[in-house]
């Protein structure tokens, strides 16, 4: 079992050239003419970049729109860690199908990032192994190594000595010993994440022949002892990239590119500061009031929080306690009884149609706990979780007013929202407006255009955090 360290250990390794970093992470960047795809498994994985486009559909034209933009970045939302495995396969082949079908037509090179969870849950390995198959059969790519690089700073997650950590106030808690862990759906034990690819894997990748990236040479720089490590690989082998600051992401992805102009294909599980860095997007500050809600309404804004971590719902709490904000408790386990649900989401439409017009924030949040059922099966539960997901993004669906602004909360309920209730096809991020926490600014064709869509993740932020970001966006 993996201790628990101290933050202020993070200081202990000797500062990056920042100067010489940046000159090489530009000059990599202008020599290589890879466009990047970015397979989002939840909309929060935007929660690094700006100016970027986010596709909600994985057909041909969508990628190909995707394709022909100037930016050599775009996002594609597959909102698969809210599918079946059996699901999620299946997606991935049609994504990869059209990308290859796309870059063939375009005479484009590609690569393709599998961003997903920076606490390690998802389909994995299940995603990138049908991607890995499916670049062989329809471009005869043969992938040569899948990186793993879970390291998200606004969040709290650092990777060190090939352990993974989530921040709790001043400590980094081994991965492996957190609420995420415990995840009914995508749980682990091992917190090093040379022992988690060997459990996720059942043993097909040992941990013994996971090839590390250590802190040290990437703070010195050594670039060509990396590259040498990337060169070696084949035959699907993984590599770790440990990180504990934002510069050893970038580090590595000068010896990636290296790498890559040198002949080798590579797949990616990576948390989203990987995506900023891969895709050489620079940093810019935090959005303000005035850039997400340049025009005050009259009309409050709204919340909806899905997401059922301790952590949401301790937000929630603080959230609560904001002046001018209404909470309106969605009993979600009456999916049980079909009549007493139906009745219960008309109580909430009128809710929200008496709280909005008030000028009050409606915040709108499900039960806290998971409703568990004693021999259930996966398919009702999943049948279950898809009418508490349509009858909260028919909140946002059947609106017949537009909110001041709109916030939600979780990954799996963001998505639902903003693709069924908003109908965005196509949304371009602005930044973000809390460190790890996107705004979506939505397509023409949505059903509230040119809005500010803010997507909070389940898994981000102190316990104020929620409460901070709905302080700023009243204004």
């Amino acid at each position: 079992m993996s201790e628990i360290l101290s933050m202020d250990m993070l200081e202990s390794y000797p500062p990056v050239r920042a100067e010489e970093l940046d000159r090489l992470w530009k000059q990599e960047l202008e020599a290589s003419d890879y466009k990047i795809i970015a397979l989002d498994d939840d909309p929060t994985g935007v929660q690094t970049v700006h100016d970027v486009s986010v596709y909600t559909g994985w057909d041909v034209e969508s990628i190909r729109q995707g394709f022909h933009e100037e930016n050599r970045l775009f996002y594609i939302l597959t909102n698969s860690r809210g599918f079946t495995e059996k699901r999620t396969i299946e997606i991935h082949k049609e994504i990869v199908k059209n990308i290859c079908a796309v870059a063939k037509e375009e005479k484009q090179k590609f690569m393709i990032i599998s961003r997903s969870d920076s606490t390690l849950r998802g389909h994995y390995p299940a995603e990138t192994n049908v991607i890995r198959e499916a670049l062989k059969e329809e471009a005869a790519i043969q992938v040569d190594g899948e990186i793993l690089c879970p390291f998200f700073r606004e969040g709290g997650r650092f990777t060190i000595n090939d352990v993974h950590y989530v921040k709790y106030g001043d400590e980094l808690v081994p991965s492996g010993e957190t609420e995420f862990a415990r995840d009914k759906t995508f749980g682990y034990r091992a917190s090093d994440l040379k022992e988690y690819i060997e459990e996720k894997t059942k043993g097909q990748y040992q941990a013994k022949d996971v090839i590390s990236v250590s802190i040290e040479d990437l703070r010195k720089l050594n670039i060509d002892g990396i590259k040498a490590q990337l060169m070696a690989v084949s035959d699907f082998q993984k590599i770790i990239v440990n990180a504990a600051g934002d510069g050893d992401v970038r580090a590595f992805s000068i010896a990636l590119y290296r790498a890559v102009k040198n002949g080798k294909q590579f797949l990616f599980r990576t948390a989203a500061a990987f995506v900023r860095e891969a895709g050489g997007i620079e940093s810019r500050e935090l959005l303000t009031k005035r850039e997400v809600v340049p025009v005050q309404r009259e009309n409050g804004g709204m919340v909806i929080v899905g997401s059922h971590t301790a952590k949401t719902t301790e937000q929630l709490e603080e959230l609560l306690s904001l002046e001018d904000t209404v909470g309106i408790h969605f009993h979600s386990a009456l999916v049980l009884n079909r009549e007493a649900f139906e009745e219960e989401i008309m109580r909430i439409h009128q809710e929200i149609r008496r709280v909005l017009p008030e000028g009050k924030c409606a915040v709108v949040y499900t039960d806290r706990n998971v409703l568990s059922l004693e021999n259930d099966t996966e398919e009702e539960a999943l049948l279950r979780s898809v009418r508490i997901s349509d009858a909260v993004q028919s909140f946002v669906r059947d609106l017949d007013v537009r909110p001041g602004f709109l916030l939600a909360k979780g990954g799996i309920t963001s998505s639902d929202i903003g693709t069924k209730g908003l109908g965005v096809k196509r949304a371009t991020v602005m930044g973000q407006i809390y460190p790890g926490v996107p705004v979506w600014k939505t397509g023409s064709e949505s059903k509230f255009p040119d809005m500010a869509y803010v997507i909070f993740p389940g898994n981000v932020g102190g316990k104020l955090a929620l409460k901070q970001v709905v302080a700023i966006l009243n204004g």
